[in-house]
């Protein structure tokens, strides 16, 4: 299903940090910024997220903080329209209304591909790090702390999931893609961008939103990274296997997080290789 352009559309913009139980969380609010001013766009909405940290409760750090983030972003897409939906963040946590949203709008229709290191399917009980940013996926699915469980008819089904590039994985999170049956493509898997149609096709579904946290990337090739996991993808595969998706089915959306520019000082010509792969990345037709 080959789409038209029809430009580059608006973005939201959402620097939520405290999801993140990275060291220095505070980095993938200032890479919402980056990501923002990088990624073409009609308008930019930026979500007013509070600076500061929260309360842990219910197994979840920074939860009261992270559930107020969620009602602003929830009103932000109240009246963003009928065209895909792209978003920034902060941390992977800022996925849970945009990718909500697409489901009650697609239903059945939508698979979700995660392009992640990272499966994101913890619960607050097995989490060891209370970050919710390892959990925010099995909330979309319906099991995750109740201030922050998406309504009935905006959570995912696990049949419309595809994982891409994971490689990081806990043992509760072993246990449940395994009782699920969700396919989870590895790194070398992804060379081949006809796998990945595949495993999406068998969801039944015709449109997509994809998830891209930049760990997916090797840190080798992209520094910027706030949970870094080694033996990731080149950014060149990852084009690829978005051109493809984009080729053969309706996006409904693109959400990318987790960017944590690195700081100027002996490595100052960092940044700009970031952003050189990033504008590359973002030339490609999933972002148009």
């Amino acid at each position: 299903m080959n789409r038209p352009a029809h430009g580059p559309g608006p973005l939201l913009v959402v620097p939520q940090w405290q999801g993140s139980a990275a060291g220095a969380p505070q980095r993938v609010a200032a890479g919402a910024h980056r990501l923002g001013a990088l990624l073409p766009a009609t308008r930019r909405t930026v979500v007013p997220i509070s600076p500061h940290p929260g309360r842990t409760e219910d197994g979840v750090r920074h939860l009261d903080v992270l559930a107020a983030s969620l009602r602003a972003t929830r009103a932000a897409l109240a009246g963003w329209g009928e065209g895909p939906l792209r978003t920034v963040g902060g941390d992977c946590g800022v996925e849970l209304a945009p990718v909500s949203h697409a489901v009650a709008r697609h239903g059945a229709d939508l698979a979700v591909v995660w392009c992640d290191a990272h499966a994101d399917l913890n619960t607050p009980a097995s989490s060891p790090s209370g970050g919710f940013h390892g959990m925010v996926l099995r909330t979309l699915l319906g099991q995750g702390p109740a201030a922050l469980l998406p309504p009935p008819g905006g959570r995912l089904d696990a049949r419309r999931l595809v994982l891409a590039g994971v490689r990081a994985l806990d043992a509760e999170e072993r246990r449940f893609l395994a009782a699920a049956g969700v396919p989870a493509l590895s790194v070398a898997a992804l060379d081949d961008p006809d796998r990945l149609l595949a495993a999406v096709a068998a969801t039944g579904a015709r449109h997509v939103y994809v998830h891209l946290d930049l760990d997916v990337l090797d840190p080798g090739h992209f520094a910027g990274l706030s949970c870094p996991e080694p033996a990731g993808l080149h950014s060149e595969k990852l084009a690829d296997a978005l051109t493809a998706l984009a080729g053969s089915f309706a996006l409904a959306g693109v959400g990318v997080t987790e960017y944590a520019p690195t700081a100027a000082g002996p490595a100052a010509a960092e940044p700009a290789v970031e952003e050189g792969v990033l504008r590359r990345l973002f030339a490609g037709p999933a972002f148009r």
